[in-house]
C-alpha cells in the first residue's frame, strides 16, 4: 500500500465539496486502487447519516437521504469493481500505534480520536503517503513520516 487516506479525502471522493476536484485528480494519478478498511467505511457512513440528520431537522443544511444513499452506494459499486479495495487491519496492533501517537502528540496539537487512529491505521499497513483535508491531521501524519501529498 502505497497510500492511506481519511474520511476528508473518501466524503471529497463521493460526495461535492470545494475540494472535490482536488481529490479526484489525485486519485486519477494514482497507481494502485484506493485502499480503505472498516474503520473508514464506518465513519464515511457515519458522516452521511449525519449529513442526513442535518438536513432532516433544517433544510439548508447537510442533504437529504438519497444523496447519501447515492453516494454510499457508489462507494460500494466501486469496492465491486475492484477500484477501490478494503483490507483487513489487526486492529490490536492500531490501537496499540494509537496509543504511541496519542501519547506523543495530543497533549501539544489537540488530536482526536478518530484522526489518530486513521494515521495509525496508515503506519499499521506501511503507507508511505496520507491523504487528508483536515490541517491538524495533516501535522500529525507529517510527525510521524508520511508524505501528505495534498
Amino acid at each position: 500500500m502505497i497510500a492511506s487516506l481519511d474520511t476528508s479525502f473518501l466524503c471529497a471522493l463521493y460526495r461535492s465539496q470545494d475540494n472535490t476536484s482536488q481529490a479526484i485528480a489525485h486519485a486519477q494519478r494514482m497507481k494502485e486502487p484506493l485502499h480503505v478498511n472498516s474503520l473508514l467505511l464506518f465513519e464515511f457512513r457515519q458522516s452521511l447519516r449525519y449529513q442526513e440528520f442535518l438536513h432532516k431537522r433544517d433544510p439548508l443544511k447537510g442533504f437529504d437521504r438519497a444523496t447519501g444513499a447515492a453516494a454510499f452506494a457508489q462507494v460500494q459499486a466501486n469496492i465491486a469493481a475492484g477500484a477501490v479495495v478494503v483490507v483487513a487491519a489487526d486492529w490490536s496492533d492500531v490501537h496499540q500505534i494509537a496509543e504511541r501517537l496519542s501519547g506523543r502528540h495530543t497533549h501539544a496539537n489537540g488530536h482526536r480520536g478518530f484522526d489518530i487512529l486513521h494515521v495509525a491505521t496508515a503506519l499499521h499497513f506501511g503507507a508511505r503517503e496520507f491523504l487528508t483535508f483536515d490541517a491538524n491531521q495533516k501535522k500529525l501524519a507529517k510527525a510521524e513520516g508520511l508524505k501528505v501529498p495534498l
